[in-house]
C-alpha cells in the first residue's frame, strides 16, 4: 500500500469500520462517512483490492465522474486524516469493506499504516442485529484490550465466544503489536434491519463524544433518526403481531437494569448537552 506522505500529526487516535457481517444496517460504517464528512478528512492511502476481494461478491461499480465521463470505483478499504477543530490530537479514519481473503495480511497493511502514521488508539465500530425495541435508546457496548482503558472509559471485558469479523481480527492484531484498543458495538433492532440506521449510528457517535470529551457535529441526524423512529412506529401500528412483540421487548427493556438509565448515563447526557450548548453560544 502507498502511503501520502503526511507529517505533523499530533498523537492520532484511529477510528475504523466495516461494511459487511460487522455493519447492521450499515450503522458503523455510517459513523465513519460522517466524521469523514464534518471534518473535512482527505484520503492518504488505500489498499490494492486485488488481493483481499472476490469481486463477484464485491463488484466494482460504473458511475459519471464530474466531467460527464464513465467511471470504474473497485471496492477497497481507504484511509484519510482530519484535524477536528475542537480536539487536541488528530484523526485517522478508516473506512472498508470486510475482505473475503487474507485476513492477516490484511490486518498486518492496515497495521503497519496505522503505525507509520503514528497512531496512538485504534477505536472499532461495529453493528448487530439484537432484540432490542426501537423506541428505546439503543444500546451500545464497549470492550477494550487495556485495563485502564476500561476502568477509565467504565468499559466491562468482552465475554462473547463464536465467529468473529475482521473487527474482531484488526483488534487481535492491536494486542500483539502493543496497540491500544478500543471497541464499541451497536444492536441494532433485528426487526428493522434494512439500512440505514441513524439511531444507532447516533449511539456510537455519542460513545464517540464521551471518549473524545469534544461535541461532534451532528448535522441533520437527529432528525433522521426521529424520523426513522416515526416510520417505525408507523410499520408496527399496521401490523398487530409486530406491535405486539415491540411492546413485548420494551416491556422486557424496561424491567431490565439499563445503563441508559444509571445515574453516570444522564449526567454524561447532561454534560454533552452543556458543552453543545457552549459550542452554540
Amino acid at each position: 500500500m502507498e502511503i501520502e506522505t503526511v507529517t505533523g500529526l499530533v498523537r492520532p487516535v484511529v477510528i475504523a469500520a466495516f461494511e459487511g457481517w460487522n455493519d447492521a444496517a450499515e450503522s458503523a460504517t455510517a459513523v465513519v462517512d460522517h466524521l469523514m464528512r464534518v471534518w473535512n478528512s482527505r484520503v492518504v492511502a488505500a489498499i490494492d483490492p486485488e488481493e483481499y476481494y472476490d469481486f463477484q461478491v464485491n463488484r466494482p461499480t460504473v458511475g459519471i465522474d464530474e466531467n460527464g465521463f464513465r467511471k470504474l470505483t473497485w471496492p477497497s478499504t481507504h484511509v484519510s486524516v482530519a484535524s477536528p477543530p475542537d480536539l487536541d490530537r488528530d484523526v485517522i479514519l478508516i473506512r472498508g469493506i470486510e475482505p473475503n481473503m487474507k485476513w492477516r495480511q490484511f490486518t498486518d497493511e492496515l497495521i503497519e499504516v496505522i503505525e507509520e502514521l503514528g497512531g496512538e488508539l485504534l477505536v472499532t465500530l461495529g453493528a448487530l442485529l439484537s432484540d432490542s425495541p426501537h423506541t428505546r435508546p439503543i444500546p451500545v457496548s464497549g470492550s477494550s484490550t487495556e485495563i485502564d482503558l476500561m476502568e477509565k472509559l467504565d468499559l466491562e471485558q468482552s465475554t462473547y465466544e463464536g465467529p468473529t469479523g475482521i473487527v474482531g481480527v484488526l483488534q487481535d492484531a492491536c494486542s500483539r503489536v502493543d496497540l491500544p484498543a478500543v471497541s464499541y458495538w451497536a444492536a441494532v433492532p433485528h426487526y428493522v434491519a434494512q439500512p440505514p440506521c441513524p439511531k444507532a449510528t447516533l449511539a456510537l457517535l455519542s460513545r464517540l463524544e464521551d471518549l473524545f470529551e469534544i461535541p461532534v457535529p451532528l448535522g441533520d441526524l437527529p432528525e433522521e433518526a426521529r424520523a426513522w423512529e416515526r416510520g417505525v412506529d408507523e410499520l408496527a401500528e399496521e401490523d398487530e403481531d409486530i406491535a405486539d412483540y415491540v411492546r413485548s421487548l420494551e416491556e422486557s427493556r424496561d424491567t431490565a437494569d439499563l445503563p441508559e438509565a444509571s445515574g453516570e448515563a444522564i449526567a454524561r447526557e447532561f454534560e454533552r448537552y452543556l458543552k453543545r450548548r457552549d459550542e452554540k453560544d
